[in-house]
């Protein structure tokens, strides 16, 4: 036996010690590490033959030997920085990830090559046939590939974006967002239960005290929602307000209409009615106030209503609450929460170091948790250079704003260049707003020239370093999830933060150029500028109507992205969209109650370079005579669709003839889809959700031969499945949730081969399952209710790899509000 025969065995048990270890950290690669120890338990004995076989290697087998035991000492380093790396640090673990798909397409290779060809036949000739050995490798290698498949984001990235969203969820939970609120909350429940004699509360405090944190919690305390009957409205305001809009939403839902006619014009005199009822108390909060004349023009004094302002401006006739800054206690709790896990010191650290990070942050709790997190896992020194550049700058005081966002300024400049860059981008959508999920990832893997799995780490990054928050709908978070699901929203100083930052370089030479709020039309520093080409990556615009005369033209040869938000019923689209060969993805978002029509949408044939389109709250524009040859993802969201998709000279496949992914979301008046989709041969993702007047799927869907994932959740006319998708090889996802007259599935059901999860919660009209089901050889998931569960049971009793979950139901209708 050579040398290289005992280290690549004792390699190899090292190997083994170490992936237990992961299996006992790692929530996220238990699972997987659990199979890899399996794997490497079967392939041991293997070297243990070639080591006690008695039999010396050739010199060339011997340096394959050792190129094996090279192989598995880089698996034992890579296993002790998985080790040393914390599941909060997704970035990292991504590079890890990489790195282990690397190596091991490095020993399948080897394993498939000289490994068997050589080494495995010394052991044959004295042991075993050749036949029985190479089957043996050949099953392990295959479990090492799948082991590693596992380990990778799956599709969607919904594992670590579902940790992330729940950790957020967790602090909401356990009190961590609310540290030191509870005098707070305690004065301002005074002001707003009982107190006849007032009709408007404030809370007023610097940015990044914790005012909206507050406002949050009154709402959620159980006295108050028991005095106002749950009947309790939250409203952002913004800095730019859509004044008519907060007050058709404020009347509505006093009046109990939440969906009145955008028409609907709200009474600026309202009658002094006797309120008859308790049940007719409501609170509405106004939240990220700015002005007083905004406040007079949305309050409205109407017996048991009351409003509670939220504002960092202490208006004089609205009796206040002032949020303080925290006690040194509750700050460091905070602090510690957020750079450590816990609400104390750990035993280890460096308690002076930690207390004068703390004192730096100034008591404010949007930098203790920023600052905080940024530290989190970080050694000593890196500690302590945040320490000295937080310790040069000025004491953040009301005045000093600025000051505050130079602070946080210092964690953003730590964070690694491509994170940094993303964070930076956030300032590029409106204050106030949601971000669906979908938008940020498909600008990000433009732009950046990144994997979608890479967007999604850098995703949680940034949201457990507290530099944006993801927000989620009951059903979100699966595997196979919409990310409109999942949205991200951000703090107005940390807007401001990457606002500042961008803003650095003059106006020509900005990475993104950028309106901070609604404009009535173009910036006037633009127009100073418009003889000289513009450099930026990423434009975006945000005003109230546009016309024709309101443009003028200016040069963006660099542009990739282009966002487009307005609040008005008719939009003239840039003429400069011409002038942007660049292109790759272009947002068009409409705030005003009512459908947009777009104008000028003849800059859609000439825009080559398109990838992503975006379009929300438009009338769909003129699709005949445009053919966008390279558009990948089309997102269709709260639109009229005027039926621009089922008129006779639109050939969907022709006009989109590279398009993978469609998605057509709360499109009412969308009642058939279009025979013309089903020749588009590429398309893998086909998403209809909540429309609600769609009655029936083409005949021929099944035609659509790459598709992989099908959703038609909350389609409550559709009564049927077209049979031809038993023919759609490669689907492994279908959603028919809250398809509620769908009475059955397609008795051929069992022929979808790569067929994974089926979700099919609140479809009480479908009484059973065609026996053909018990042949869907890759089903691992069916979702469904109580009362439906019983109709699986045959399959679950032929198939036990099928788990069949019973979903909870949700009934929520907040996103009305937003």
């Amino acid at each position: 036996m050579a040398l290289n025969d005992f280290f690549a065995g004792e390699i190899a048990t090292e190997l083994l010690k170490m992936l237990i270890s992961i299996s006992r950290k790692s929530l996220l690669c238990r699972a997987s590490a659990d199979q890899l120890i399996t794997y490497i338990h079967e392939l041991l004995p293997t070297i243990e033959e070639i080591k006690y076989s008695g039999v010396e290697l050739p010199a060339l087998r011997q340096s394959q030997l050792h190129r094996l035991s090279e192989l598995l000492r880089s698996g034992v380093e890579l296993s002790h920085k998985v080790l040393a790396s914390s599941r909060w640090n997704v970035y990292r673990n991504l590079h890890l990830a990489k790195k282990m798909d690397k190596l091991e397409k490095t020993v399948s290779k080897f394993l498939l090559g000289p490994m068997q060809a050589h080494v495995m036949a010394d052991v044959h000739h004295t042991r075993f046939e050749m036949a029985e050995r190479f089957d043996r490798v050949d099953n392990s290698v295959r479990r090492l590939e799948q082991y590693f498949g596992n380990i990778k984001i799956g599709v969607g990235g919904g594992g670590w974006v579902e940790e992330a969203v729940r950790s957020v969820d967790e602090n909401v939970v356990d009190g961590s967002s609310a540290v030191g609120l509870e005098f707070g909350k305690i004065k301002v429940r005074e002001m707003i239960v009982g107190r006849e004699d007032l009709w408007v509360v404030g809370i007023s405090g610097i940015g990044g005290s914790g005012k909206t944190t507050l406002a949050r919690e009154v709402c959620k305390d159980d006295q108050v929602r028991r005095y106002f009957r749950e009947r309790i409205l939250f409203l952002t305001v913004s800095q730019s307000p859509n004044v008519e809009q907060l007050r058709t939403k404020i009347w509505g839902y006093i009046m109990g209409n939440e969906r009145l006619d955008s028409n609907y014009v709200v009474p600026q005199w309202v009658p002094q009615f006797e309120c008859k009822s308790e049940a007719a108390r409501t609170l509405i909060v106004l939240d990220d106030l700015w002005t007083f004349s905004v406040m007079e023009q949305l309050v409205c004094r109407i017996p048991g209503c009351k409003y509670l302002v939220v504002s960092r401006t202490k208006f004089q006739t609205v009796l206040n609450y002032e949020v303080e800054l925290l006690s040194e206690e509750d700050a460091l709790s905070l602090f510690c929460h957020h750079a450590f896990g816990q609400k104390s010191i750990p035993l280890g650290a460096n308690e002076n170091l930690v207390k004068q990070v703390v004192t730096e942050c100034g008591r404010l709790p949007l930098a203790l948790k920023v600052i905080g997190a940024s530290l989190r896992d970080q050694p000593e020194m890196f500690w302590l250079s945040v320490k000295n550049r937080l310790s040069q700058g000025q004491s953040i005081g009301e005045s000093h704003e600025i000051n505050l966002i130079e602070r946080m300024a210092i964690s953003i400049n730590y964070l690694p260049e491509k994170v940094k860059e993303c964070f930076l981008d956030l300032c590029s959508f409106p204050e106030d707003k949601k971000i669906p999920l979908d938008v940020l990832i498909n600008m990000w893997v433009e732009i950046h020239d990144i994997p979608e799995t890479e967007a999604y780490a850098i995703v949680v990054e940034l949201s457990n370093k507290n530099l944006l928050t993801l927000m989620k709908e009951p059903r979100a978070g699966g595997m196979y999830s919409s990310c409109f699901e999942i949205s991200v929203t951000q703090h107005d100083i940390l807007r401001n933060l990457a606002i500042n930052l961008s803003n650095r370089d003059s106006i020509n030479e900005r990475r993104r150029l950028v309106m901070p709020k609604r404009e009535n039309a173009i910036p006037k520093e633009w127009l100073r500028y418009k003889h000289k080409p513009f450099e930026a990556q990423i434009v975006s615009i945000h005003t109230g109507e546009m016309k024709d005369v309101d443009w003028c033209n200016m040069e963006f040869p660099k542009t990739e992205v282009l966002i487009i938000n307005f609040t008005s019923t008719e939009y003239f689209l840039p003429l400069f969209i011409n002038r942007m060969p660049n292109l790759r993805a272009l947002i068009i978002i409409n705030y005003s109650a009512t459908y947009a029509c777009l104008h000028n949408i003849s800059v859609f044939k000439n825009l080559p370079n398109l990838r992503s389109l975006w379009l929300e709250k438009v009338s769909t524009p003129e699709l005949s005579g445009t053919v966008l040859e390279n558009l990948g993802k089309l997102f269709i969201v709260l639109c009229k669709i005027n039926n621009r998709l089922v008129e006779k000279e639109v050939d969907l496949a022709k006009v989109f003839p590279n398009l993978f992914d469609l998605t057509l979301d709360h499109c009412d008046d969308l009642t058939q889809l279009p025979t013309s989709i089903c020749g588009m041969n590429s398309l893998q993702n086909l998403s209809l959700t909540n429309c609600h007047n769609l009655t029936q799927l083409p005949l021929e869907l099944g035609k659509l031969k790459s598709l992989e994932i099908l959703r038609l959740y909350a389609c409550p006319d559709l009564k049927t499945l077209p049979n031809s998708i038993c023919e759609m090889m490669r689907l492994k996802y279908i959603d028919i949730s809250q398809c509620v007259n769908l009475t059955c599935f397609p008795e051929e059901i069992g022929r979808l081969v790569s067929l994974e999860k089926i979700d099919m919660r609140e479809c009480s009209m479908i009484r059973n399952v065609p026996k053909s089901a018990l042949s869907l050889q890759s089903l691992r998931l069916v979702i469904c209710d109580e009362e439906l569960s019983g109709i699986w049971k045959e399959v679950e009793k032929a198939k036990p790899n099928v788990l069949i979950q019973v979903s909870e139901q949700h009934f929520d209708l907040d996103w009305l509000k937003e």
